[in-house]
């Protein structure tokens, strides 16, 4: 389903990434795992199209992902990638409901659409009875959840997850890891994890580990 093939990315004359290879099949959870500085993060950025690669292939279904030029990629990120970090970055002045409906308002869905879809999601993710607070005003797991939520809006083909439970509590990195399998045990959902977090990267598919820009 992700096909990305000799990946490089330099900063001036740090090489960061040295042609890395990657291929992920629909439903899988990936582990990316490895020291800061490793090139994880870099990686999933590029993967994410949040970054660009100095050279390689990148491709997610049949979508050549580096031929799209600036509108088709922010669409295509839109549309086909989910994002969670470390910090959930929801927006303050939101209900929960209406952080969850962002991506697919810029997607131009309908507002009734939206609402429907956010709903199932954050009632299957049990904040049924949260939709109407703000972020002030639910836990950190909370808060997450939203964000996973979030990431889902869109049925994308991938959700990429930097750091997800670094900024939880053990209870709360637990039941978020254990919401991944679920996630992708009922939606079939596809998942690339970079964490230090080495019980989730245990619980993965396959745990890759970085080192000097490479995987080992």
């Amino acid at each position: 389903m992700l096909k990305a093939t000799g990946l490089k990315k330099s900063y001036g004359e740090l090489a960061v990434l040295k042609e890395v290879t990657i291929e992920v099949s629909k439903g899988e959870v990936i582990a990316i795992v490895g020291s800061s500085g490793a090139g994880k993060s870099t990686l999933l950025h590029i993967l994410g199209t949040l970054d660009s690669a100095d050279s390689g292939s990148y491709f997610i279904g049949d979508k050549d992902v580096f031929s799209l030029n600036e509108k088709q990629l922010a669409k295509f990120r839109n549309e086909e990638i989910g994002f969670i970090f470390q910090f959930h970055h929801l927006l303050p002045e939101f209900t929960a409901l209406e952080n969850v409906c962002i991506p697919a308002f810029l997607s131009d869905k309908s507002k009734q659409n939206a609402e429907f879809r956010a709903l199932e999601l954050l009632d299957f993710l049990g904040l049924k009875d949260r939709i109407n607070h703000k972020p002030a005003q639910l836990s950190g797991g909370e808060q997450q959840r939203v964000a996973v939520a979030r990431a889902l809006m869109n049925e994308p083909s991938i959700i990429m997850a930097d750091e997800p439970s670094g900024n939880l509590d053990t209870k709360n990195s637990e039941d978020l890891h254990e919401l991944f399998f679920k996630l992708r045990d009922s939606y079939g959902q596809t998942f690339i994890i970079v964490t230090h977090n080495e019980s989730l990267a245990d619980m993965a598919d396959r745990k890759l580990t970085m080192k000097d820009g490479r995987f080992i």
